[in-house]
């Protein structure tokens, strides 16, 4: 016979496998990275930063996501409920650092909620200028988006030289209140008077459009706001009845427009996330200076263009991406 083994070994082994997980260092992702969105998923601009800023963080930090949905719901009042809704999120979450992307955030989280608080923020997709907000603050840094307003400027008088009047066509919300005034400003030191045509819906857009006629060339804005936007009838519209030069600084409007000299939303994630992966290392936001964007895309649409008889330089058309038809 066999002496009866102990079992007192196996239960030794068998607690050593449950608690030695325990006593592993959980390493992995360890921090906490909130990405507070002005808009909603699915929206182009929206999209762009986040693939973009994923791609920096992804395996860095754990990301959480919040979205304030400002196109689709204009009013300042569900903005500053948003605003409440993302501050319990953080106080109940605690993220390690906060990306903030486009005015809306800046206006209705940051500014009334996070001012010199203890939680570090990276803004991104700020339009034109931080006073509003009166940036930096001790816990923040971030990038400015800056459209190609001058080089567009400088097309417009080679293609329409005798352009006094323009007509900025967008929809009827903060951020394209705020992108009117600073190409209002722009233009006037070419002598160009830019007068804004905001509108809420596409039967006002196609109105506009025809109003706009009437410039000597339109800047056509953003549409996110337009809730019934069309696409078929936007095409429809401009195909048929555009006679004036038309630009954008939008690339999904280039469909709609001549020329288009896009800004890169990716490039606002990009430098947002890595400027927060710098914080989650030790480093103070206040010491990462505020930055611009540097880069833009160019898009013609020579079937417009062919049917109205513009012309673009040589150059512009050497760098150009051509859409349409």
């Amino acid at each position: 016979m066999h002496p009866r083994r102990s079992s007192a070994p196996l239960f030794k082994a068998a607690l050593f496998l449950l608690v030695m997980p325990m006593l592993i260092p959980q390493t992995a992702c360890a921090d906490r990275c909130l990405y507070v969105s002005s808009y909603h998923a699915g929206y182009v601009w929206n999209d762009d930063i986040e693939e973009a800023l994923e791609k920096v963080l992804r395996g860095q930090c754990e990301i959480k996501k919040f979205y304030m949905d400002g196109k689709r719901n204009l009013s300042p009042e569900f903005a500053r409920k948003k605003g409440v809704a993302a501050k319990k999120l953080i106080e109940t979450w605690k993220p390690d650092v906060i990306i903030a992307a486009d005015d809306n955030v800046s206006r209705y989280l940051v500014m009334p909620h996070l001012k010199n608080a203890s939680v570090p923020v990276v803004f991104c997709g700020v339009n034109w200028t931080v006073e509003p907000y009166g940036y930096p603050y001790r816990n923040t840094t971030g990038m400015v988006e800056i459209g190609p307003v001058e080089p567009l400027a400088k097309e417009v008088r080679k293609v329409v030289p005798h352009a006094r009047q323009g007509l900025f066509l967008s929809a009827d919300e903060m951020t394209q209140n705020k992108e009117f005034a600073l190409n209002q400003k722009v233009y006037a030191k070419h002598g160009i008077t830019i007068t804004h045509h905001p509108v809420k819906t596409m039967a006002d857009w196609e109105a506009g459009f025809l109003e706009a006629q009437n410039a000597d060339f339109i800047i056509i804005g953003n549409n996110a706001g337009i809730n019934d936007w069309d696409n078929d009838r936007a095409l429809a519209q401009v195909r048929s009845k555009a006679q004036k030069f038309t630009v954008s600084y939008l690339d999904w409007m280039a469909p709609y427009t001549m020329l288009t000299m896009a800004k890169i939303a990716g490039e606002q994630g990009d430098w947002a996330a890595r400027a927060a992966l710098r914080i989650l290392k030790g480093a103070r936001p206040d010491s990462i200076p505020i930055a611009a964007n540097q880069r833009w895309n160019v898009f013609i649409n020579s079937p417009l263009l062919q049917a109205t008889g513009f012309t673009l330089s040589q150059e512009i058309m050497d760098k150009g991406v051509q859409v349409g038809p």
